[in-house]
């Protein structure tokens, strides 16, 4: 199933690198020279349309070689556990923190991140060659000039889709080239268009800025992913908020003019549009604010972390309602539902009850599994259900707590998923008689509709 929100990301990214210092100057001056540089106006669109090929293949072809290499020499098996192990074990978040930590300080203007010139010289010199050869090394020398600053943007687009599957780096890279390839083919068709982009100016370095503020937040996803599998405790919900809250606080100073980087010019005065933005990050950081003291913020319920590492609420502080459990010391239930992290146990509870079970396949880096958690199991018609009518049993397929015998506990679990139910993404239901051995419904994956849960929870409630 696609990550939409990883593709959507991907297409924003791609418009967004175009409105950097390193590549918005090269538009005018790469479509005036398809329109100048070639015999007929249907040969310069013909050059123009294989220059944002080639731009898309250059940026796709080396990330889908590196997938398929691993895919044909290790198996389907190999490359899935190559990128669970990349979006899940603590060692690549935190790497991929760090990563992001510095693309930002690079935005901010701390330092510029750049190929060797002799690699972009050698292409630049290539260009001049005719027919399609010039062409593809004119859109080589493009990626490569602008490198400083799109390289933390193509970073960025291919880690965070590591979490949606072997095929979803491919296909959001695909996603963000050819939103930045789009618009210098479409300007060479249409020139007449070219009048109407702005001036280059001050305004480009601000958009590097406005994206190391957006970068910032986005790497402490990371972190958390970390924090999370490993139990370390270092990035709490409230903890993680108040980073957010003064991240995007500062933003909007910034977009206000009340700072200043060391490449920005002097803001004497705001236009329509950067008030605007301010004011929308404003009230994004009012809107997180309650969550500091346990408001659920559905719309960003998916990149905070669980309401059960929030240590207190307005009404008190949250506990765990499954102490004494198997595992219950370190993973929890959101909305302090009663229920279990071992298969075994909960089965031993549900033919003791006579309760079907809900089983729920998750992940502590499953941004879906938190939207569903606060959306839907929230829900007046559910919350109540899987209170009363099920016996609740949540496996964890990311966490690396070492269990019996050594093994992790993440890794038992999402093999025993697979192999049972044929489960291998995050959210799966499975809604199970007493005994566990027979499916009445499901296995289910991410859907936020409310209905179609209350009717999949009834229809192993009819079965009873």
């Amino acid at each position: 199933k696609l990550d939409w929100s990883s593709i959507i990301s991907a297409i924003i990214w791609g418009f967004a690198a175009l409105l950097t210092p390193c590549v918005f100057p090269m538009v005018p001056m790469t479509v005036s020279f398809f329109i100048k540089g070639s015999g007929s106006k249907a040969q310069g669109r013909f050059r123009a349309t294989m220059y944002g090929i080639f731009i898309v293949a250059l940026y796709v072809l080396p990330i889908a070689a590196l997938i398929l290499i691993t895919r044909f020499t290790g198996g389907e098996g190999v490359t899935e556990d190559i990128f669970n192990w990349l979006s899940t074990h603590w060692i690549p978040n935190i790497l991929f923190f760090v990563i992001f930590m510095v693309f930002a300080a690079s935005f901010f203007g701390a330092f510029e991140i750049t190929l060797p010139q002799s690699l972009v010289n050698k292409s630049d010199k290539g260009s001049d060659k005719k027919g399609l050869a010039g062409v593809f090394f004119m859109a080589l020398t493009l990626v490569l000039v602008s490198f400083s600053c799109t390289g933390p943007i193509v970073g960025s687009v291919i880690i965070s889709s590591t979490s949606g599957g072997v095929w979803m780096p491919i296909i959001t890279m695909a996603a963000f080239a050819i939103a930045f390839a789009l618009p210098f083919t479409v300007l060479a068709w249409f020139p007449s268009l070219l009048k109407n982009l702005p001036k280059s100016g001050g305004w480009l370095n601000s958009v590097k800025v406005v994206l190391g503020f957006i970068e910032v937040a986005l790497g402490l996803k990371f972190l958390m992913t970390a924090d999370q599998t490993m139990h370390w405790g270092l990035l709490d919900r409230e903890v993680y908020l108040a980073i957010w809250i003064v991240t995007f606080s500062l933003l909007g100073l910034y977009l206000l003019g009340k700072l200043r980087f060391a490449h920005d010019d002097e803001v004497k005065h705001i236009s329509v549009f950067r008030l605007t933005l301010a004011i929308a990050v404003f009230s994004f950081v009012v809107y997180m604010i309650p969550g500091m003291f346990g408001a659920p913020l559905n719309a960003i319920s998916g990149y905070i972390p669980p309401m059960t590492t929030q240590d207190y609420q307005i009404n008190g502080r949250v506990e765990n309602a499954n102490t004494g459990r198997k595992y219950a010391d370190f993973l929890h239930l959101p909305h302090q539902l009663e229920g279990h992290f071992d298969f075994e146990e909960a089965v031993a509870d549900a033919k003791k009850q006579n309760k079907p079970i809900f089983v729920d396949v998750t992940g502590h880096a499953c941004n879906n599994c938190r939207e569903m958690e606060t959306m839907v199991w929230s829900h007046s018609s559910i919350l109540p259900m899987l209170q009363n009518d099920f016996v609740i049993c949540a496996l964890y397929v990311d966490d690396n707590t070492k269990v019996e015998g050594g093994k992790r506990l993440g890794s038992m679990n999402s093999k025993f998923a697979q192999d049972r139910w044929g489960v291998n993404a995050q959210p799966g239901y499975i809604l199970l008689s007493p005994d566990g051995e027979t499916v009445l419904a499901g296995p289910r994956g991410y859907d936020t509709d409310i209905d179609a849960f209350v009717k999949f929870l009834e229809t192993a409630k009819a079965a009873m």
